[in-house]
């Protein structure tokens, strides 16, 4: 039994999908097997994957029904053999330390799960990290700005992932923080890594880039937290518009829907806004300055 399955839902991704993968290979920590679940792809995704697959037995190619996703990661609650599934995208890449820095967390922590930082690119240059998760991760932080970011930067012990039951498939955006939703709901502990151990391909072309799928979603993650005795503050929630803001800036939304977002933040919740004062001062100063300032210029000012 390897100690870790790496889970690779793809779609039309033979632009990143090498790039991905040999991230894998470069991991200090090799006692690995990989599943890289294609969801019906019409470009070349499926023979850079073969290829891989051919060259290294660790690689395991398998399709899944076309649905998207979340249907694809479930695969692996009856495909998987290793002991922690760690979810990887196929446009993000792991630092070289991750699966070490995970297989370390695990053998001394009893947490169910946990996640890092997140080095954010857009292809061509890469920001600052995140900032540091101290602490068990609770619905209100989830809720608010999300600190996991990605799934690729999640792993989890196995029997916790089938004790879960898997990610809800007919949820279209933010499945992903449903999922996480019902697991910390359920008692799971998940925990923070203050290591940067991802880097997050920011891209106007993925489902993250959907501002208002975003917000649909979240409104059913919602909907599963009130299960859990969860309500949603003013203040949680004008956080949560400060990461919408964010996104925003990042994948070059429009200067007046971010400004939009900026303004409903802080008229929402001041203290919630600034609950981190540095970076809701940087987000509100970008939004209100995002209608004035030509895009690529706000980009290069804003979106790290």
């Amino acid at each position: 039994m390897p100690r870790f399955s790496v889970v690779i839902p793809c779609y039309n991704a033979e632009d990143t999908l090498a790039e991905t993968l040999e991230s894998l290979l470069a991991q200090t920590e090799q006692d690995w097997e990989v599943l890289i679940i294609d969801d019906g792809s019409s470009d070349d995704t499926r023979l850079i994957a073969a290829a891989m697959a051919g060259i290294d037995m660790r690689f395991r190619l398998m399709k899944s029904n076309g649905t998207g996703p979340s249907a694809a990661r479930n695969m692996a609650l009856a495909e998987a053999d290793g002991e922690i599934i760690a979810f990887l995208d196929a446009d993000d890449t792991w630092h070289p330390e991750k699966l070490e820095r995970l297989d370390a967390f695990f053998e001394e922590e009893s947490a169910d799960a946990c996640f890092g930082r997140v080095t954010l690119s857009d292809g061509r240059t890469v920001g600052t990290p995140t900032g540091p998760f101290e602490g068990t991760l609770t619905l209100d932080a989830l809720l608010s700005e999300n600190p996991v970011c990605t799934m690729s930067n999640f792993a989890i012990r196995l029997e916790s992932f089938l004790a879960s039951g898997g990610f809800n498939t007919d949820i279209t955006h933010n499945a992903d923080l449903e999922w996480l939703v019902r697991l910390i709901g359920d008692g799971a502990k998940v925990v923070g890594i203050d290591a940067p151990l991802v880097t997050y391909r920011v891209s106007d072309r993925g489902l993250s880039s959907d501002l208002e799928g975003m917000k649909a979603g979240r409104a059913i993650a919602l909907i599963s937290a009130a299960r859990y005795g969860f309500s949603s503050t003013a203040r949680s929630e004008a956080a949560h518009l400060r990461f919408l803001a964010a996104r925003a800036l990042r994948i070059g939304a429009s200067g007046r829907q971010v400004l939009r977002l900026g303004l409903i933040g802080c008229t929402t919740s001041p203290r919630g806004w600034f609950s981190n004062p540095r970076h809701g001062a940087r987000v509100l100063t970008a939004a209100l300055f995002s209608t004035l300032l030509p895009r690529l210029l706000r980009n290069a000012l804003f979106s790290r």
